[in-house]
């Protein structure tokens, strides 16, 4: 499966849409998407997973990677569409109780907008 990934910024949030696999050789073109939004100032980052369909120890170095930035900036950093495979990996590593986890980017948006 070939990996793609796609970024926007809805208002104030940054919206990063993940496919295929996040491993040791996609993992970087996702820390170089979320690096941006950082750097931008935006209230929060949303990343849809929605289309991931494996992620190894690189990829969830990542994910905590964006985490670590978001609370030092103190920003909303939100994980959504976890499929199997995604939460699994979270699970096994405890990192479930970690991030804040949503079922879809249109709930994430309302929270973060609520906010």
């Amino acid at each position: 499966m070939s990996f793609k990934i796609k970024s926007e910024q809805k208002e104030n949030i940054g919206v990063i849409m993940v496919e295929g696999e996040v491993d040791m050789f996609t993992s970087p073109s996702l820390r170089d998407k979320l690096v941006p939004f950082f750097e931008k100032g935006v209230k929060g980052i949303i990343v849809d997973l929605s289309g991931v369909s494996f992620m190894d120890s690189s990829g969830i170095a990542t994910l905590v990677e964006g985490l670590q930035w978001s609370k030092k900036n103190n920003k909303a950093f939100v994980l959504t569409g976890l499929g199997t495979n995604v939460l699994n990996a979270l699970t096994l590593t405890k990192l479930d109780n970690v991030f804040t986890i949503k079922t879809n980017t249109d709930d994430a948006y309302k929270q973060l907008c609520a906010h």
